[in-house]
């Protein structure tokens, strides 16, 4: 998310200048490969490059053709076979085994709806989001239609649908992406012509709310900034939340335990992390979370700590049941050795991203299947 963010932001100062550039997207792949399909990166008419396709080894080769594509105005399908032992006609190394596809998307500042607008668009606001990029993976010398459309949680869509005989098909499949919440892949074929579509998954960022503005925040809202995370403070003692202390905050609130929820959204991407070393404030921290549905609340301190808080909660009329015990954390964070508060805070950070996408937080040397699931790379077809 940060990459993307860093993205548009780099396109918002180069277009307000002038300077035209390229999208380059990863938009599949067969194999393995150190970035997934909708890694993205932006290249400028000047040779300068923000975000990456890979873990470093593509990006001479797709600066060059970025490059073109400006010049040239068209988007073209490039694929970057890594399966390869002698990879020396490309005169890089390659350290994956796999065909990688890359999208070059020549970007038109004028035009309305414009990749980089659609992408613009879709973090606009905080909801989920699908973006549709269409391409011929079965000839590369083809039209690439490129990244077209998209839908907000909220029903609207942008963008238009190059290929018309294609719109319902589309527009259907691009409801179930959004209804299922994942990416996938699509091939419409017709005697005409066969196009792929990349329905991207978009999920707004993550929200990490810490309860408590001591130390032990100070590198959690670090951490959150270099993930693009929306990073909120929440402490009932303004000389310690407050913009001063925590720049990069979307929100620093002062408030008492016991009604610091008032002031506060959240959703299902929202994570809560207790800090206040003060274990009154934790428990009416938690007692106000009762009634929250959201995947995780962090509690910093032993784990006879929530014994207690769980059994003062029964006393007071709150019996918490599986499914709530089950988002408490405590103590907070994997068991990584850390002791000091930027090692507790990269534990808790770690403990949260594999909450986040369903993960024991296990050493991947002893992981026996591959690192990332690629059911979601088969390609449905459907014959028009």
């Amino acid at each position: 998310m940060k990459e993307l963010q860093d993205i548009i932001k780099k396109y918002e100062n180069t277009s307000a200048n002038n300077i035209q550039s390229a999208l380059v997207t990863v938009v599949h792949l067969d194999g393995s490969s150190y970035r997934r399909p909708g890694a993205r990166m932006l290249v400028n008419e000047d040779g300068k490059i923000t975000g990456a396709i890979s873990g470093g080894c593509l990006e001479g080769d797709a600066l060059k053709k970025a490059l073109f594509a400006i010049s040239e105005q068209k988007n073209t399908l490039f694929t970057y076979d890594t399966s390869k032992e002698d990879d020396s006609e490309m005169g890089i190394h390659l350290g994956c085994e796999g065909l990688i596809q890359v999208l070059f998307e020549s970007i038109d500042s004028k035009q309305v709806d414009n990749p980089m607008l659609l992408l613009r668009q879709a973090l606009a606001v905080r909801q989920k989001a699908v973006l549709v990029t269409l391409f011929d993976l079965n000839n590369n010398q083809n039209q690439q239609y490129g990244t077209c459309l998209l839908l907000e949680e909220n029903g609207q869509i942008s963008g238009k649908i190059p290929a018309s005989q294609l719109e319902f098909a589309i527009l259907k499949d691009l409801e179930q992406a959004m209804k299922k919440e994942e990416s996938c892949f699509k091939e419409y074929q017709s005697k005409e012509e066969s196009i792929t579509a990349f329905f991207e998954f978009i999920h707004p960022p993550v929200s990490l709310v810490v309860l408590g503005a001591g130390n032990d925040a100070l590198p959690l809202m670090k951490f959150a900034d270099v993930l693009g995370w929306d990073f909120r403070i929440v402490d009932r003692r303004n000389t310690h939340a407050n913009k001063e202390r925590f720049p990069t905050a979307s929100a620093t609130i002062v408030a008492n335990p016991d009604v610091a929820l008032n002031y506060l959204d959240y959703d299902s991407r929202t994570f809560f992390v207790l800090v206040t070393h003060s274990y009154k404030c934790d428990y009416y921290f938690l007692k106000s979370l009762c009634s929250a549905s959201v995947p995780y609340i962090g509690i910093l301190g032993p784990k006879k700590k929530l014994n207690r808080m769980v059994e003062e909660l029964k006393n007071d009329g709150l019996s918490l049941d599986i499914d709530k015990i089950s988002t408490l954390y405590s103590p907070t964070g994997l068991d990584i050795g850390a002791e000091t508060p930027e090692e507790i805070a990269l534990s808790i950070i770690a403990e949260i991203q594999a909450v986040l996408k369903g993960k024991k937080g296990g050493m991947l040397k002893l992981k026996e299947e591959v690192i990332h699931s690629r059911d979601f790379l088969d390609i449905q077809i459907e014959v028009l």
